[in-house]
């Protein structure tokens, strides 16, 4: 029991994908054929790591994929997210923080998913006929679609945890940017904290970034973006295991980079940009990425996200913060810009490159981003408003 775990599966032609294997190397058939579907969509090693933890659950009880009924199931969402009483209060994933809200949430898709795939192929259709259930169409559903409003029904997960509403549950404590500032030992970490904090980047697209997607003066060459910026682009098979979530097309013609996602950078970010090349950037470095170790055999190589991660949880304890991880600068920017926006939710979209969430999506438009708006909300979130 307990021997599954999940295996990175590099292609020839360098996409990444993910699949279960068991103790002796052998694919587990039914998660392979699953997580296959979601090959290259960007939720694929999430899906990956919740249905392996959902398949050692079932060895621990004597189930089968084929047999498992409906309370199972509802009793396994109860014991990763340690909310059933008795026995099963405790969490099932020994040593490690039980489910929030949000990961109940993913955990519930994945498992629906799995089934109804499964179903589709005349394996368990009992449990799939449980699973699909449909609803009445909701306000926010209607919105959402052009033709919303010929909508009869929705789908519904029964296996879901209640929804909470918060705006972002998880923000940086009171004043931690300049904690971190002055804790964090070298300009490679200032860059962090400042391209974090003003740009609202994940750390593995801040850890994925390359020299050639940065364009940092007026005007650059790739003519899509006429102040300075970088562009996010999703590449497989980093040396740093970094890579961006969402996929937009890209390209390198004549050394200019062009497409991907455009984030808008403030003059701080420059000046710790510049900073850190000036002072420790390695000379020669062959691979190009942004952000390399300084320190140790692997020194002038690219600096992992996990190495980030745990710089910034250092840096947050020495300034007596407690836990701070890099994805809580992301839900910050997100509010400040919010708050500068007066609550425009398609600048917020836009200026922290979400690509379809569930407040966001209720809103269906595209803001440019040289709108006055998008740039004046920016700029205050930047400290330059008036």
């Amino acid at each position: 029991m307990g021997q599954l775990r999940v295996q990175e599966v590099r292609h020839r032609d360098g996409r990444i994908s993910y699949t279960i294997v068991g103790a002796s190397g052998d694919v587990h058939a039914a998660a392979d054929g699953y997580l296959d579907v979601y090959a290259g969509a960007g939720t694929d090693k999430t899906y990956a790591y919740v249905l392996v933890d959902h398949l050692r659950w079932l060895e621990h009880e004597g189930l089968e994929p084929e047999t498992v009924a409906f309370r199972d199931l509802q009793r396994y969402m109860g014991a990763v997210g340690a909310r059933v009483p008795m026995p099963l209060g405790t969490p099932w994933r020994v040593g490690k923080k039980s489910y929030g809200n949000s990961a109940l949430k993913t955990a519930a898709s994945c498992l629906k998913g799995f089934y109804l795939h499964h179903a589709a192929l005349g394996v368990n259709a009992g449990l799939a006929e449980e699973l699909n259930l449909r609803r009445m169409p909701t306000k926010s559903d209607r919105q959402r679609s052009l033709l919303g409003h010929v909508k009869r029904d929705m789908p519904s997960n029964p296996l879901a945890p209640k929804s909470t509403r918060r705006r972002h549950p998880k923000m940086l404590p009171e004043g931690a940017r300049e904690v971190l500032l002055d804790e964090v030992n070298s300009a490679r970490d200032r860059l962090v904290v400042q391209w974090l904090s003003d740009g609202g980047f994940r750390i593995g697209e801040l850890c994925g970034l390359h020299l050639a997607d940065l364009h940092l003066r007026e005007g650059a060459a790739c003519g899509e973006c006429r102040t300075p910026h970088a562009h996010v682009c999703h590449r497989d098979g980093l040396a740093n295991g970094a890579r961006a979530k969402t996929k937009y097309p890209w390209e390198l013609e004549d050394g200019v980079i062009r497409g991907g996602l455009i984030k808008r950078v403030s003059p701080t970010m420059i000046h710790a940009y510049f900073d850190y090349m000036m002072a420790e950037y390695p000379r020669g470095a062959g691979h190009g990425q942004l952000l390399v170790q300084l320190h140790g055999a692997d020194r002038g190589m690219p600096w992992a996200p996990e190495g980030a991660r745990k710089m910034i949880g250092r840096a947050a304890v020495r300034g007596g913060l407690g836990r701070v991880r890099p994805h809580a600068f992301r839900h910050t920017f997100a509010t400040s810009v919010l708050d500068a926006a007066n609550g425009n939710l398609v600048v917020a979209r836009d200026a922290g490159g979400w690509a379809s969430t569930e407040v966001v999506d209720e809103i269906y438009a595209h803001v440019d981003i040289h709108d006055s708006v998008f740039d004046a909300a920016l700029r205050t979130v930047w400290g330059e408003g008036a």
